[in-house]
C-alpha cells in the first residue's frame, strides 16, 4: 500500500552520512504524515458504510416484522410485497457487510504497514538499518571478536594460508587499534 514510502526507507537505510540521513529523514516524516492522513481517510470512509449497514439492517427487520404481521392476519398481497422488499434489503445488507469487511481489512493492513515503517524510520534515524544493528554495536562486536580471537596470542597470518602465528601483545594491540580506527572511519566517527 505504501510501496514508495518503503522504497524510500530502504534507500535511506543504506546511507550512513548523518546529515544526509537527517535531510532525508525529514522527507520521510512528511511521507509518514501523508500515510497517516490516508489511514484517517480510510477510517472516515468506513463510518458511512457502517451507518448505511445499520440502516439497512433496521429496514430489513422492519420489513420482516411487517411480513410476519401480514401473514398472521392472512393478507397474502402484503406478504408477497414484504417478501420482495425483504430480499432487496437482505441483498443490500450482504453487500454492505462485504464492503465493511474489505474496508476493515484494508485499514488493518495499512495500520500494520504504517507501524512497521514507523519503527523502521525510527531505527534509520537513530543510525540503525532496519532489521540490523547500530554501527556502534557492529564495531564493538568486531573489536570484541578480534580481542577474544587474539587473547591466546595467536592470529592468522595473511601472507600464509591461514597458519596461526604468535605475535607480541604490543603488535596485537596496535593491530586492534588500527582496525578500530578503520571501523570508526567507515562509520563516520
Amino acid at each position: 500500500m505504501f510501496d514508495e514510502l518503503r522504497d524510500s526507507l530502504r534507500a535511506l537505510s543504506s546511507r550512513l552520512d548523518p546529515d544526509e540521513r537527517r535531510r532525508m529523514g525529514q522527507g520521510m516524516r512528511e511521507a509518514m504524515v501523508h500515510a497517516k492522513l490516508a489511514i484517517n481517510d480510510m477510517r472516515a470512509a468506513l463510518a458511512p458504510t457502517e451507518q448505511r449497514l445499520r440502516v439497512e439492517e433496521g429496514e430489513l427487520a422492519t420489513v420482516r416484522r411487517r411480513q410476519s404481521l401480514a401473514a398472521d392476519i392472512g393478507d397474502q398481497e402484503t406478504v408477497a410485497i414484504a417478501e420482495r422488499f425483504a430480499a432487496q434489503h437482505a441483498e443490500r445488507v450482504a453487500v454492505l457487510e462485504s464492503k465493511r469487511m474489505v474496508q476493515q481489512q484494508e485499514l488493518a493492513l495499512a495500520e500494520r504497514e504504517y507501524e512497521a515503517m514507523s519503527a523502521d524510520l525510527r531505527q534509520v534515524l537513530s543510525g540503525v538499518a532496519p532489521g540490523g544493528e547500530s554501527p556502534d554495536a557492529a564495531a564493538a562486536r568486531e573489536v570484541q571478536a578480534l580481542f577474544t580471537h587474539e587473547a591466546a596470542g595467536a592470529t592468522v597470518d595473511p601472507l600464509e594460508s591461514g597458519a596461526p602465528v604468535r605475535r607480541s601483545r604490543v603488535e596485537r594491540e596496535a593491530d586492534a587499534e588500527a582496525r578500530l580506527a578503520e571501523l570508526k572511519k567507515q562509520f563516520g566517527r
